[in-house]
């Protein structure tokens, strides 16, 4: 029997480009913005922290902040950073006590194979820790978008992964003591452009395999004209965020 055919969503080549050009943005432009990087680092380190976690070596994954390699440097571990690895593939360098994936699970095509690869290169009883935006982040943009294209909308944001699917898909890859948690964060926005630019400056840009062409003036103008009509009192439309946490463990025995 043939194995089931993984659907190409995301570009491999396009999510490495987003993840160099956030990385350029963090380091060269001083107002970039950070918030959910650093939320998700914050995260790992309280988990770390509550389940007593102290690794020897750990790997970072995506565009991790300073904070988290300190934070693990700390309590004694080599820290092994890289901010395009490709979590779909197996990751070179292991076995890990620690793995810590910012972002990146959000444009892969195969979220099942990724998570066993993860789960393949910790050590028996090792940590992972994966963050990542869910399925119920940026409902304006997403009003904004489709009422820039009310006719034939293209496709321009990620489809995202439901957070109720995610339990059953660690079940699947085998991880042990899986948990999954959501929280969501609240931002603010005086306009669609800086929204657009605080999603580049974390690497959210589109990776998708068919990326749609750019919008004419036209359909641009309506869209931030939407995006401006959920405007409070003060001006400013209130996205939304859900940041979605997988946490397991790899078996004692090591499978």
């Amino acid at each position: 029997m043939n194995a089931p055919t993984v659907p190409t969503i995301f570009a491999e080549a396009r999510r490495v480009a987003r993840a160099l050009r956030s990385a350029a943005r963090l380091r060269s432009v001083p107002d970039a913005a950070r918030f959910l990087l650093d939320d998700m680092a914050e995260d790992m380190i309280e988990r770390l922290a509550f389940v007593r976690h102290t690794p020897a070596r750990a790997l970072l994954v995506g565009g991790a902040p300073e904070t988290l390699a300190a934070h693990l440097e700390q309590v004694g571990a080599e820290v092994v950073t890289d901010l395009t690895a490709n979590p779909a593939e197996p990751l070179p360098g292991g076995p890990f006590d620690f793995i810590g994936v910012l972002g990146q699970l959000d444009a892969v095509n195969d979220l099942p194979g990724a998570l066993i690869h993860l789960r393949s290169a910790l050590t028996p009883g090792g940590l992972g820790i994966a963050s990542f935006t869910g399925g119920q982040s940026l409902p304006m943009l997403r009003a904004a978008m489709l009422a820039a294209e009310p006719d034939r909308p293209a496709a321009r944001l990620h489809p995202m992964v439901d957070a109720r699917a995610a339990p059953g898909l660690l079940q699947r890859a085998g991880w042990k003591d899986p948990v999954v948690d959501t929280h969501t964060l609240a931002v603010r926005y005086a306009s669609l452009d800086r929204l657009v630019s605080d999603l580049r400056d974390q690497g959210l840009g589109n990776a998708l395999a068919r990326p749609a062409a750019p919008l004419g003036k036209a359909a641009l103008a309506r869209a931030r004209a939407a995006f401006s009509a959920h405007a409070e009192a003060d001006g400013k439309v209130t996205e939304s965020f859900e940041i979605v946490t997988l946490t397991g463990r790899r078996s004692l025995a090591g499978t």
